[in-house]
């Protein structure tokens, strides 16, 4: 047992209150790691900010989902309507439900930008590589989380945009169909669905994704924050002062608190804007077809899932038996250049030589729509592994090549082309695009451990590069 810390009778109590406290849990102490002791670069940037807006927006979920959850009915015969009451009946029940909707869709803006500068500025790379991995695993949840809250309004796009999905599970081959059942709970999306992914989206996705965030600031906590830079304030050689601070740092309290605060005040500015003024955002938020009740008998004209899905809507879309000849075509291209450009010993060519075959003849007889599905999957797993595809001597783009930075705004573009043709009935055209835009993005990826070492990098300074401001 720790010892006992005393403290003056003479004390004032709020400094009395706070050693009792402290004797029986780490509170101070748990304040100083991570908060008021915790030495963050000083050269953080506007980029740095969606991190604390993303815990904003999952505060905002939590307590909104409560409010919802008081007078919400998991019943098929009864979901539509209670939330109707919430949005009429309910005092202030319709500025909670828009709350919730637009927190939707700002938890994923937030996100995604938070995780496109950890792709510029290389935040996965070592020691962070388990920031990395717990934060994907954050992005998983959150996917998961939406989808299954998205069927709870029970309107006409909840519905048939979950009989979708769930039948695209029915494609895996041998288990698929009883996969499907066994997520539906019935031969069809019903009372029994609305159910567990109720209990899902309320109970188990939550208290998983808690967990996570809770890793991820442990682990960030434990090996020290990024900056654009890619310099190591805390390193071995890094400098610090007579108390063992590290010079190019300073405490995030107050300093990065006073910054956060004002960059969550005008991000609560745009946010409230949206709820009192657009909270369908143009159809993109809300779709119009979600205010009419689920109807199993009447198939809305285009099945579409709310926009932060569309970029792998489109992946999934973009693979049809032509596009299979291309994937195909990629695998052996892979399996040649790997056997002709890299050393490595004979037994391991033959590995992948077989290795080739086989995914070849599977490819040619498993049905296109199931290649479709682990593409769309492929698209969210991938990002797990970036610690280890990128092969450059630096972290930040700011020392890269410049070339790769018009690399990585390509990348970008693609993302948002991919994710507006997920949101547009299917075209020809559209397919074709959507099948570049799909090649592009894998490559982008799966290429990186070769173009990431192409080019001659920038020498990166021994400190941060900070002015004063």
């Amino acid at each position: 047992m720790a010892e006992m810390k005393e403290i003056s009778p003479n004390a004032p109590a709020s400094a009395r209150l706070l050693n009792w406290i402290d004797n029986r849990f780490p509170l101070s102490k748990l304040y100083n790691e991570h908060l008021g002791e915790y030495y963050a670069p000083k050269n953080f940037n506007l980029w740095y900010i969606f991190g604390a807006l993303s815990m904003l927006v999952l505060v905002i979920q939590i307590v909104t989902g409560i409010f919802l959850v008081m007078h919400y009915k998991p019943d098929a015969n009864l979901a539509f309507g209670s939330v109707e009451y919430i949005m009429r009946d309910v005092p202030w029940g319709w500025l909670i439900r828009y709350m919730h909707s637009t927190g939707a869709s700002a938890f994923f803006v937030v996100v995604y930008l938070h995780m496109f500068r950890g792709l510029i500025y290389g935040s996965y790379r070592k020691p962070r590589e388990l920031v990395w991995l717990f934060g994907c695993g954050i992005f998983l949840c959150l996917m998961a989380e939406a989808f299954m809250g998205y069927l709870l309004p029970w309107g006409q796009m909840s519905y048939w945009g979950a009989q979708v999905i769930v039948n695209l599970f029915a494609a895996v081959p041998v288990i698929g169909p009883d996969l499907a059942l066994l997520i539906r709970g019935d031969y069809v999306v019903g009372d029994a669905t609305l159910n567990r992914f109720f209990s899902f989206h309320v109970i188990a996705v939550p208290l998983v994704l808690l967990g996570l965030v809770a890793a991820h600031i442990i682990a960030l906590h434990e090996v020290g924050s990024n900056n654009p830079d890619g310099v190591e304030i805390k390193g071995p050689k890094a400098p610090r002062d007579a108390k063992g601070h590290p010079l190019d740092g300073i405490p995030f309290h107050p300093y990065y608190t006073v910054h956060d605060i004002f960059m969550v005040s005008v991000f609560l500015m745009v946010f409230s804007a949206i709820i009192f003024f657009a909270p369908e955002f143009g159809g993109y938020f809300l779709e119009y077809n979600n205010f009419i009740p689920a109807d199993p008998l009447k198939t809305p004209l285009h099945i579409a899932p709310v926009w932060y899905f569309t970029p792998f809507y489109s992946m999934l879309r973009a693979i049809t038996s032509e596009m299979m000849y291309a994937l195909i075509a990629c695998v052996i291209g892979a399996a040649i250049l790997s056997v002709v450009k890299i050393k490595m010993a004979g037994i391991f060519k033959g590995a992948i030589v077989i290795g080739a075959v086989a995914l070849t003849a599977m490819m040619m007889s498993i049905d296109a729509k199931f290649w479709g599905v682990v593409v769309m999957g492929g698209a969210v797993i991938i990002l797990f592994f970036l610690p280890w595809l990128d092969n450059c001597n630096v972290k930040s783009i700011r020392y890269r090549p410049d070339w790769h930075k018009y690399l990585y705004a390509i990348f970008v573009l693609n993302f948002l082309v991919l994710g507006y043709l997920g949101v547009l009935p299917p075209s020809p055209i559209g397919e074709r695009v959507s099948q570049v835009g799909t090649l592009f993005y894998f490559g982008f990826f799966l290429l990186m451990p070769w173009w990431s070492q192409i080019g001659d990098t920038k020498a990166v300074p021994d400190r941060v590069n900070f002015v004063a401001h």
